[in-house]
């Protein structure tokens, strides 16, 4: 989908696949020595059966007027995916972490859009995009920490949580 998007539109600062990701829950600038407590209350919770997702559709944030945010929906497991984004979330506040204000919305993010050069093309395939069939079994979360370059964000994984780890 990122490729078909590639050809038609210019001014869209594309995501790397190996950064593209989903985000449960978005810590922020957090203190360091929180980080053993966090990768304990996220262990203690890790019951989760892995699961499988797919990828459905693109779609744009905040809208198609104003695309800033080119985006991949996902099918599959949804019902698994909420639960895990919940237990990640009562794990993150029990460490003392503020919880989130806004309702989790599961995407991919493919690019960020810079300006507004060939932008119809690319809307117009957003529109009428469906789900390609592909599938992946999520096997674990991690914690990462970003650090924005010029070429976008770079990601580093500070701890895993394998899936079904404690069944």
């Amino acid at each position: 989908m990122q490729a078909a998007l590639r050809e038609s539109v210019s001014d869209v600062r594309w995501t790397a696949i190996s950064s593209i990701h989903i985000t449960l829950k978005f810590l922020g600038e957090i203190n360091p020595a929180l980080l053993p407590d966090l990768s304990q209350a996220l262990r203690s919770s890790a019951v989760a059966e892995r699961f499988t997702l797919s990828l459905d559709g693109l779609g744009v944030f905040p809208d198609l007027r104003r695309p800033r945010v080119i985006w991949c929906g996902l099918g599959g497991n949804l019902t698994a995916l909420s639960a895990l984004q919940a237990e990640v979330e009562r794990a993150c506040v029990r460490t003392g972490l503020a919880p989130e204000d806004r309702p989790f919305k599961p995407h991919l993010t493919l690019g960020r859009v810079q300006g507004r050069r060939n932008l119809p093309p690319a809307i117009d395939y957003i529109r009428i995009a469906a789900t390609c069939g592909c599938e992946f079994e999520v096997a674990r979360y991690c914690i990462y920490r970003s650090t924005l370059t010029p070429r976008g964000a770079v990601y580093d994984v500070m701890d895993a949580v394998e899936l079904g780890a404690h069944s």
